[in-house]
């Protein structure tokens, strides 16, 4: 701390001998002892509530850093899944839309049944060789699947 030699040491000590004499001068210098560790300890300490200070502000900055990705993060995640959710609205419409179309062109022909190969002719009812048709209920229509998280509102 300070820049003090061995010469000058031995002066200051001769100085303190004739000013306060044989007696004192043990006790004397104890307490300068004591002293000098009181504020060594004392710099120390600051020092280290110095460094935790800066340590803390560095911590609080990664944190926003952090806070900061995590909501774009999740802003990201959010709108691709606003956008996937309405791409699969647009093809579950258009898929709805073809069935429509289909389920139409078959209530117009009622002639023609999708398991008859063309050219083929109807078995007329009576016949023993056709076997009774089934009407499909609503509930054996296979039901359309849904992703995980885009259940329709």
């Amino acid at each position: 701390m300070f820049d003090i030699g061995l010469s000058e040491i031995v002066v200051i000590g001769v100085v303190a001998l004739i000013v306060i004499g044989p007696e004192r001068l043990p006790k004397t210098a104890r307490m300068l002892g004591h002293l000098f560790g009181r504020l060594q300890r004392y710099v120390n300490e600051v020092k280290a509530d110095i460094s935790r200070e800066m340590e803390l502000d560095e911590l609080r900055r990664l944190k926003s850093d952090v806070e900061t990705a995590a909501r774009d993060m999740e802003q990201s995640v959010s709108s691709a899944k606003n956008e996937m959710t309405a791409s699969v609205r647009e093809v579950e419409q258009q898929l709805s839309s073809v069935a429509d179309s289909v389920t139409e062109t078959a209530a117009a022909s009622p002639a023609t049944t999708l398991t008859e190969p063309p050219g083929v002719p109807p078995v007329p009812a009576s016949s023993p060789a056709a076997a009774p048709q089934r009407v499909a209920a609503p509930g054996d229509l296979p039901r359309q699947a849904s992703l995980p998280g885009f259940d329709q509102q």
